[in-house]
């Protein structure tokens, strides 16, 4: 029988000071969480074949999705259909922190990274692969 998994997500989020951070992956979806830099961004990027859902936990920023700009802020949310382009850029003083949903996943299972040139880095290195794709 499988246990419950549980996470305070807002607490657990705020105080992740990494770029991004693995908390859960499941056969079909991943649970992780980002912290944006003021004036950093996640990158423009496409994922083919993932569903991606976003909730903002604090600071103020803008989602680029599928060519549309739109602001967020706390308690927003934001879904990014696979084969869409997208972008997420820190716009205020504070960072932008968030968590995310991939299906199925995205990432390591249980990586971490401490900054977005370590996450780039080790996406292209092959050392943030999904499990089954290593």
């Amino acid at each position: 029988m499988a246990s419950v998994i549980h996470f305070t997500i807002a607490t657990v989020a705020e105080e992740s000071p990494d770029f991004r951070r693995v908390l859960w992956t499941g056969q079909n979806t991943q649970l992780v969480v980002m912290t944006i830099p003021p004036d950093g961004e996640i990158g423009e990027e496409v994922h083919e074949d993932i569903d991606q859902i976003l909730t903002f936990v604090s600071g103020v920023g803008e989602a680029k999705v599928g060519g549309a700009t739109k602001k967020v802020a706390q308690g927003d949310l934001v879904v990014v259909p696979a084969g869409t382009e997208h972008n997420f850029l820190n716009t205020g003083p504070n960072p932008l922190v968030l968590y995310t949903v991939y299906g199925p996943p995205e990432h390591a299972d249980g990586a971490v990274h401490h900054t977005k040139e370590e996450a780039d880095e080790a996406e292209e290195s092959g050392q943030d692969e999904p499990p089954g794709e290593s």
